[in-house]
């Protein structure tokens, strides 16, 4: 679900309101090739080779037919072979192609990421998931029918504390050119009443992450992207990630532009110098499709977290209408082809990024230049992912 088109930093699941379906420049650009990590069978048959595969349609649909600059995929199959996609253009300006596997920013991706820390400390004795925020936080969070003794660091990363969303508070701009304390986009969100009393109902907000940013930081004594780069990212190798640092407003490795509507019918707008900050523990980190794919796969695998704080994760609650069900920064969705997969999905103004694993191992992370604008557009990237997860 989504909110309104002028909050900049969107969350995977929150409905928004009225969309509007547009095709941008891109279409009108010849589609790109795919790249595939592995060279087609040599007994392939001609007529074979020429034909795009059910993941490359989905991009190319994408791109043609759903307006977006350029499409990107990672697929890795049961026997942990990685294929790569793309489609589209790299840049409207220039036209130039996609970067295989290129760096984007994976907004509430960095949820994940965010409650793994959390977890982990839950299993060393550091954090009781039970525990209110007033102990770890004392007096912090108060508002209107707000209250840090009432809410739970489970609730945080459920969404069931019922804090309000900060971001659709602040502008695409100040987004864009701001940066912002994590204790600034708390303040934000207690200027407005609580949306529900704790542990009564589901409700995505992206305050829910900043306090438990916040309690990393206040247990470990340590800054929030130091640590998740200690315990996550060196520690299962992944190259291609990072928390941007204070003022980085760019992207470091190669990576295709990420564009933006201020409005659902406004123009697209090259966004992909932007200050995170606004996502901070909620939506921060920049990565690739192959790399989130090897996230998830090895927190699934139990090697990141001990059992016992990995099976909290994956208890999960309704979340919507869809099928949708969220755990601890963990969703689960339901698969055309059976089961379901577990991953998290982000927006981020200029980047969407939607994918997961199963639990017999395949994998897949769609990414595309710029958030849809309506929900066709919207279904269209999931459906992407269930080809490449049932295909």
């Amino acid at each position: 679900m989504r909110a309104q088109t002028r909050q900049g930093l969107r969350s995977s699941t929150r409905q928004q309101g009225r969309r509007r379906r547009a095709v941008s420049a891109a279409a009108a650009v010849a589609i790109g090739v795919m790249t595939l990590g592995a060279l087609a069978p040599p007994a392939a048959s001609a007529a074979a080779a020429a034909r795009p595969d059910a993941v490359q349609q989905s991009l190319n649909a994408l791109v043609r037919d759903d307006g977006m600059p350029a499409a990107l995929a990672s697929v890795q199959d049961r026997n942990g072979r990685t294929r790569t996609y793309t489609a589209g253009v790299g840049d409207l300006t220039t036209g130039s192609k996609v970067p295989r596997d290129g760096q984007v920013r994976i907004g509430s991706n960095t949820k994940a990421f965010t409650a793994v820390m959390v977890l982990q400390l839950v299993g060393e004795g550091k954090i009781g998931l039970d525990a209110t925020v007033d102990t770890y936080l004392p007096g912090l969070v108060r508002g209107e029918g707000i209250d840090g003794r009432r809410i739970t660091v489970r609730q945080l990363l459920q969404h069931t504390s019922g804090l309000p969303e900060y971001g659709i508070h602040v502008d695409d701009d100040e987004i864009r050119n701001r940066y912002f304390e994590p204790r600034e986009l708390l303040d934000i969100a207690l200027r407005y009443k609580a949306d529900a009393a704790p542990g009564t109902t589901w409700g995505y907000s992206n305050t829910n992450y900043v306090l438990a940013g916040l309690i990393v930081q206040k247990v470990t004594g340590r800054p929030l992207a130091e640590e998740m780069d200690r315990r996550i990212i060196k520690r299962i190798g992944l190259r291609h990630t990072y928390f941007p640092a204070p003022g980085e407003m760019t992207i470091r490795e190669p990576h295709p532009q990420g564009y933006h509507r201020n409005a659902a019918d406004g123009p697209l707008r090259d966004f992909t110098e932007m200050d995170p900050s606004a996502g901070w523990a909620a939506g921060q980190l920049i990565s690739t499709n192959s790399d989130l794919n090897r996230f998830f796969t090895t927190l699934l695998a139990g090697r990141l977290l001990p059992a016992a704080q990995l099976a909290e994760m994956r208890t999960t609650v309704p979340a919507g209408t869809s099928g949708l069900r969220y755990g601890l920064g963990l969703a689960s969705r339901p698969l055309s082809c059976g089961g379901v997969y577990w991953g998290h999905g982000g927006d981020i103004a200029g980047y969407e990024t939607r994918g997961g694993i199963t639990d017999d191992g395949r994998a897949a992370n769609v990414a595309v230049t710029s958030i849809p604008t309506d929900e066709a557009a919207t279904q269209h990237v999931k459906d992407a992912v269930d080809r490449a997860l049932c295909g």
